[in-house]
């Protein structure tokens, strides 16, 4: 039986099928992502925000079902790009789902600067109103703002955001203590429509350098996590955690160091028993993970940890799968 040559016609069919096969399978992904969520996803998934190198790309997102196993969400490309501030970076993301159904963002714009960045959004991919908060402008001579973050007051249906500030000769026996005559301590602003903001004053002030605080609510308490950031006469940069019943303080220190020397950016959650906080092991370029039951006896639990490469200071929150779902198309 002889041969059968495809005419021209043909050939054109084929590629251009072989073609629309390709693209599918190239966007298959995207083309046949879920309008609802997926029936494995549980009710609510923990999600990570961070940002990468030095912050100039904006908004990263990671999400995970039992805290230790993360997956980059949009190929670890970026939610939301840095528009506003002193330096326009986008540095330690910090997420709050508010009570009104809101995600309420707030990060550090730049090294140097007076003030700090806010967005917010309904599904974290559509974002709204960014905007820079001189949160310092009262005070001209403070150096920067670093790592805000914000929580909800319910009893007063306010919002609380506090973040780490120099301010030269403001705490002068401690001048010497940290880097490059740093000498930061945690001031917040406080809210109730992010129009307005209260004058900044002091949040926690242990009697040393402090940066890089964040907060866990439970049983009626509220944990400051928090970096020493002291360095001289010896370094400490370590974490540890003060407690308090109102959520504006006054904070009291209940631990010794949790974690060795060289440690940053943390972030807490609750999982299960489990008080879980995370945080940036900056010299090796990875994160890092501990827990406890009691606050007491702390457990290293880095080596079960898995995240996308690169991760930087984010704060970890958790949604409805709805949202889960929609972030994974």
């Amino acid at each position: 039986m002889g041969m059968i040559v495809p005419t021209l016609d043909i050939l054109r069919s084929m590629r251009s099928t072989l073609s629309i096969l390709f693209l599918l399978l190239a966007c298959g992904s995207t083309l046949a992502a879920p309008t609802t969520a997926p029936a494995n996803l549980p009710e609510s998934v923990l999600l990570f925000s961070s940002f990468r190198g030095n912050g100039d790309d904006g908004l990263h997102l990671a999400w995970s079902t039992d805290g230790f196993s993360w997956a980059a969400l949009k190929d670890d490309q970026s939610f939301l790009k840095p528009e506003v501030g002193s330096q326009k970076l986008m540095r330690d993301p910090c997420i709050l789902p508010g009570p009104d159904g809101e995600f309420r963002m707030v990060w550090t714009t730049g090294w140097k600067g007076q003030d700090i960045g806010y967005a917010h959004s309904k599904d974290l991919i559509h974002w709204q109103d960014q905007k820079a908060i001189p949160v310092m402008r009262d005070e001209p001579s403070a150096g920067n703002c670093w790592a805000p973050e914000i929580v909800y007051d319910a009893a007063k249906q306010q919002y609380i955001i506090f973040w780490a500030t120099t301010i030269p000769g403001r705490f002068p026996a401690t001048d010497d203590a940290g880097d490059n005559h740093l000498n930061h301590r945690i001031y917040c602003t406080k809210t109730n429509d992010f129009v307005s903001f209260s004058k900044a004053e002091i949040f926690f002030d242990p009697g040393f350098e402090v940066i890089d605080a964040t907060m866990l609510q439970d049983g009626g308490k509220c944990y400051l996590i928090f970096k020493d950031e002291t360095l001289h006469p010896e370094p400490h940069k370590y974490l540890r955690i003060a407690a308090s019943d109102s959520i504006e303080g006054p904070f009291k220190i209940i631990t010794d160091p949790i974690t060795p020397s060289w440690r940053e950016g943390p972030t807490a959650i609750k999982l299960g028993d489990w008080y879980t906080i995370y945080f940036d092991m900056y010299r090796d370029h990875r994160y890092g993970v501990v827990r406890s039951k009691d606050l007491k006896a702390w457990e290293d639990a880095t080596e079960k940890l898995s995240l996308p490469q690169g991760m930087r200071h984010g704060t970890v929150f958790r949604v409805r799968r709805e949202i889960a779902a929609g972030l994974m198309q």
